[in-house]
């Protein structure tokens, strides 16, 4: 797989997109999506983006929305993944494993808390962007998911693994890392980016959407299939799960001790999102055609500091960090 910072150190002067970071909103068992009105849901995710985020979400969020964890002050979109534990090697227990801001490429993200890194990009990051079909933001409403909680063989395609060592973000890979990572384990959702033009959502939350990609990752994969001839943003998200605190606790040739909250293993990864973005500002920024990370400074941005302010009362209240004998919901 292409990682995202080769794909942009190729990326041609003629793309235009968006990365930004959005500091974390919550973390709880909820999921709009999936489980729509259930309190609690099935196991806790990791939440970010605008402050419309509840049990039941329908319509357009990014107007009922008042504030955004996200450096881009019209995304009130919601990104969300499941959320990472370390299940003790001696006892069973489960700790939550911490979230840190990832390292940006060019800056950016100074001051974000927790949280994650999303990139809405044109053409799958590819430079032969020949015959590419226009950009179209999504719409109101519209929301889907990526991978699955119940996959047991291989994630689905473009969902990985790194670990981080110092700068260094080692291979992609598509189970656990087999060994303690210095700098923590590195996680991409790489989600789907051709709509089949009618559909805001589909039973599966998958099937009104299509890959563009043919085996993995950021590299070109060609037009829109017939069934889904709609090309939209490719969106990606990018999380550092903070690990070196708990490395000392793996003993060494151990089995990976890490746990997703469903406790499930590397294959069950996935990705929820939830469109939220202000009028007409996604499209403006897909419609610029000469830079790259800020929409060629068509979207407004916020200070950390202020997207940081943003916060939703707790819904679900149970604990989910410190040492538990059981994960949330199991």
């Amino acid at each position: 797989m292409k990682t995202l910072a080769a794909a942009l150190a190729l990326i041609a002067p003629a793309q235009a997109g968006l990365r930004f970071p959005c500091s974390t909103l919550t973390i709880e068992r909820l999921d709009p999506v999936v489980q729509p009105g259930a309190i609690p849901a099935a196991h806790v995710h990791h939440i970010v983006g605008g402050n419309a985020f509840n049990a039941t979400m329908e319509g357009d969020v990014g107007e009922r929305a008042t504030c955004t964890t996200c450096q881009m002050a019209e995304d009130f979109s919601n990104y969300w993944t499941a959320q990472l534990y370390f299940k003790h090697p001696t006892n069973g227990s489960y700790f939550r494993v911490p979230i840190l801001p990832v390292q940006p490429l060019l800056g950016g993200s100074q001051g974000a808390s927790g949280g994650l890194t999303v990139y809405y990009t044109q053409f799958d990051l590819s430079r032969d962007n020949l015959n590419q079909q226009k950009i179209t933001a999504f719409k109101p409403g519209f929301r889907m998911t990526v991978g699955s909680p119940t996959e047991t063989g291989k994630p689905h395609v473009g969902l990985r693994y790194q670990c981080l060592t110092g700068q260094s973000r080692g291979r992609e890979m598509d189970t656990f890392p087999t060994g303690p990572c210095t700098g923590g384990i590195f996680t991409t959702q790489h989600f789907p980016a051709c709509w089949d033009g009618k559909n805001l959502d589909s039973p599966d939350h998958q099937s009104h959407m299509a890959n563009t990609i043919k085996s993995d990752g950021f590299i070109n994969a060609g037009a829109c299939p017939s069934t889904h001839p709609v090309r939209m943003p490719q969106v990606a998200f990018e999380t550092v799960w903070d690990t070196s605190k708990l490395n000392s606790m793996w003993p060494s040739g151990a089995p990976n001790p890490y746990v997703w909250s469903f406790e499930g293993t590397a294959a069950g990864t996935h990705a929820d999102y939830m469109f939220g973005w202000k009028g007409d500002s996604l499209q403006r920024a897909m419609d610029k055609s000469e830079c790259f990370y800020d929409g060629c400074g068509s979207i407004k941005k916020q200070a950390m500091s202020v997207a940081n302010q943003c916060t939703i009362k707790e819904t679900v209240r149970e604990q989910t960090s410190g040492w538990l004998t059981k994960l949330p919901g199991r």
